[in-house]
């Protein structure tokens, strides 16, 4: 992945800010080959002089709004898992907490989702981006599962693949929408299975 420029200006950095806003909406919503660098321009207001004085290229907009989104999601995971004493609360109450944090996290279009999933399979830096967002919240309710005196054997390939099902529920729920499946339900079968492979 190429660098890119950060401003010390707080306008500058305002305006790199809206830039890469501005860029991943439409790519998202369009689709990352059909956007150029002046389109990105034009949504946010600026000069494509402007752009090129921040990024090389729409990819590095691209990316950055790639780790903003994974950021959004991975950060207040982090929150929640460190405000809750695992000792104090229910397995139960922790997972239910988490599924409808990850659920709320998950705010972007169906058509952005549908991208952004695209782009994992099409660019490996977009793909690095997931797999350490992932690797990280793996390790994190890992060292968090330790220092809570709670051994699980296998606990770091338990947890990754825990992660997977959340979400896929997550999926399921903000995105694909079937009428015929009860989320409820599914919801609390997805909690049972988890508290099972805890054991």
């Amino acid at each position: 992945m190429s660098e890119t420029r950060m401003p010390t200006q707080k306008r500058s950095i305002e305006k790199r800010n809206k830039i890469i806003e501005k860029g991943f909406e439409l790519i998202c919503e369009q689709g990352y080959y059909n956007i150029s660098t002046p389109d990105i321009a034009k949504a946010a207001n600026v000069s494509t002089g402007i752009i090129y004085q921040y990024f090389n290229d729409k990819k590095d907009i691209f990316i950055e709004g790639v780790k903003n989104y994974s950021h959004g999601i991975l950060f207040p995971m982090f929150d929640l898992i460190e405000e809750n004493n695992l000792s104090n609360v229910s397995i139960e109450e922790i997972l239910n907490t988490l599924i409808d944090s990850f659920i709320k996290n998950h705010t972007i279009s169906k058509k952005a989702h549908e991208e952004l999933m695209a782009m994992t399979h099409l660019d490996e830096d977009v793909a690095a981006i997931f797999k350490e967002s992932e690797f990280k919240l793996t390790s994190k309710i890992e060292q968090t599962l330790i220092k809570n005196n709670i051994i699980i054997e296998n606990a770091r390939e338990k947890i990754h693949l825990i992660i997977g099902i959340v979400e896929n529920l997550c999926h399921e729920i903000v995105y694909h929408k079937h009428d015929e499946i009860n989320y409820d339900i599914m919801k609390h079968e997805v909690i049972s299975m988890i508290k099972k492979s805890l054991i």
